[in-house]
């Protein structure tokens, strides 16, 4: 039998060990997430980098994400209520659909890992009018 030089043998089969991270059905500000449309699926993952003492600019998403904290902090405010709450390095938050917010560093770069479960043809980030894109 010939092994091509790109194939890879596993030495063990073994069950991997897994962390979950966040598992909601809800946004970090409370809001129940609506049912999904039946348009075609489309994952999206981004790397968002927002310099040290910035905020983002006003804006909504108009379907459930994610995100992860991979340095510094963000905290994220609700425009309508003024609830705010602040994540760290190593935390990961239910994003708001349709809810206007925007995020803020803090004294260091923030690096997030952000995750989209839209559509295809589907923006991830929309912003208020007036307002210059998230990203």
């Amino acid at each position: 039998m010939m092994i091509s030089a790109g194939t890879l043998h596993a030495q063990n089969v073994a069950t991997a060990h897994k962390d979950v991270l966040l598992q909601s059905d809800r946004s970090w500000n409370g809001v129940a997430y609506k049912p999904y449309s039946s348009g075609q699926p489309q994952l999206t993952m981004i790397r968002l980098t927002i310099p040290a003492h910035t905020a983002l600019p006003w804006h909504t998403h108009p379907c459930p994400n994610a995100g992860y904290v991979l340095e510094g902090q963000l905290t994220i405010t609700d425009r309508e209520s003024g609830k705010q709450h602040t994540f760290h390095k190593g935390e990961a938050f239910a994003e708001s659909v349709d809810d206007i917010h925007r995020g803020q560093s803090g004294n260091t770069q923030t690096v997030l890992l952000l995750t989209y479960a839209g559509e295809v043809g589907q923006p991830t980030s929309v912003p208020v009018k007036g307002e210059k894109p998230e990203y």
